[in-house]
């Protein structure tokens, strides 16, 4: 909790309108019901909208140490609602997507593509904006299976072919934390660093390994951002915390 005092001062002293949370609220709510109650609490007791997609610490991720499955599924539903969203702007439409089931073969997952189209569809001529936990891809959409690290790629191609028929404007995602931004056409892609810790034990990906968020300033058809380092938090590494992160049951 030493991070969450200064972080819960620095969102209050921005006043947004609203709070976009990529994933990975909870240290494992994947398994314990308690962890994500608590962090339901304190997300209910901030008095501002906030919008919540799962990460692989709430609900776990196909092929893994924790995979996602229905019963994680359904105890996230009961602390933070449904597993994606919309909200609209004057001139863009925000979709939040649950990453996790990608690559998983559950039925939820093709109706998560159909749901995902059809909000699209239904932008009335806005731009569309992404926020999921996991990024699409490292490098680009044509990049192997990263494993662990990204969308997996044959969901992510139907996510490219969804971006290429649709005016998708930005991706914001979180999971590796690090803090980067890059632009490939029209499309900002930025990844949102976390306020917890940082990993040194991965692969050498592009970006900085600090704490903090982003600030997004949605302005007529465009968007701002500013990739925000807070020395405020205490720096921790997951290595030297790993057993709190992923405790042996």
């Amino acid at each position: 909790m030493e991070s969450w005092k200064p972080t819960l001062e620095w969102i209050r002293k921005q006043n947004p309108a609203f709070l976009l949370h990529g994933g990975d609220i909870t240290l494992d709510g994947a398994d314990e019901e308690d962890d994500m109650a608590h962090c339901a609490e304190l997300v209910q007791a901030l008095g501002v909208p906030c919008h919540v997609t799962p990460g692989n610490h709430d609900v776990g991720v196909a092929g893994g140490r924790q995979p996602v499955n229905p019963d994680r599924l359904a105890r996230w539903q009961r602390h933070f609602g449904a597993d994606r969203w919309v909200r609209d702007i004057e001139n863009w439409r925000l979709i939040g997507f649950n990453s996790m089931i990608l690559g998983s073969g559950f039925a939820a997952e093709d109706a998560q593509f159909s749901w995902l189209e059809e909000q699209m569809q239904a932008a009335a001529g806005r731009r569309i904006a992404w926020f999921c936990h996991q990024p699409l891809f490292i490098h680009g959409y044509d990049d192997p299976d990263n494993g662990y690290w990204s969308v997996p790629p044959e969901p992510r191609a139907r996510l490219e072919a969804l971006s290429r028929r649709f005016d998708v404007g930005l991706v914001s995602t979180g999971h590796l934390h690090i803090s980067h931004a890059r632009t490939i056409g029209d499309t900002h892609y930025i990844w949102c660093p976390s306020t917890a810790f940082t990993v040194a034990e991965q692969p050498e990906f592009p970006g900085e390994k600090v704490l903090g968020g982003v600030v997004f300033d949605f302005e007529g058809s465009s968007v701002g951002y500013e990739r925000v380092h807070l020395p405020s938090l205490q720096h921790v590494w997951i290595e030297d915390v790993v057993a709190e992160v992923y405790p042996r049951k």
